[in-house]
């Protein structure tokens, strides 16, 4: 299970909290690529067909990470809560993947 933050959430609004504060915009960025090793175990997987699980541990890590950042980047601007939560993902480059997670820093005060 990934791990959360209870004063998170993809809405703009936290149910039973009114935001006291906006401190804008935070983000966490991950940059990764795929090892020789792991796309040869794709591979393997891919002739099977179904989940390709060595890929998608790799995702979900990897937005975990991101996850994480950003919530490090809203603590460092004083922000208890996250609202209007997303992620987005581009490749930079063949087997380079940039994730980012992004919302907007809040402080709230339970109601």
């Amino acid at each position: 299970m990934s791990d959360t933050h209870p004063l998170t959430t993809t809405t703009f609004e936290i149910p039973g909290y009114r935001t006291t504060k906006s401190h804008g915009v935070v983000r966490g960025l991950i940059v990764r690529s795929r090892s020789i090793i792991g796309n040869f175990g794709a591979s393997i997987q891919s002739i099977f067909g179904g989940n390709i699980s060595l890929y998608t541990s790799l995702c979900e890590r990897t937005r975990e990470d991101a996850f994480r950042l950003m919530l490090e980047h809203a603590g460092q601007m004083g922000a208890n809560a996250v609202i209007g939560i997303r992620y987005d993902a581009t490749e930079i480059a063949p087997g380079i993947t940039e994730v980012l997670c992004y919302g907007t820093a809040v402080t709230v005060q339970a109601v």
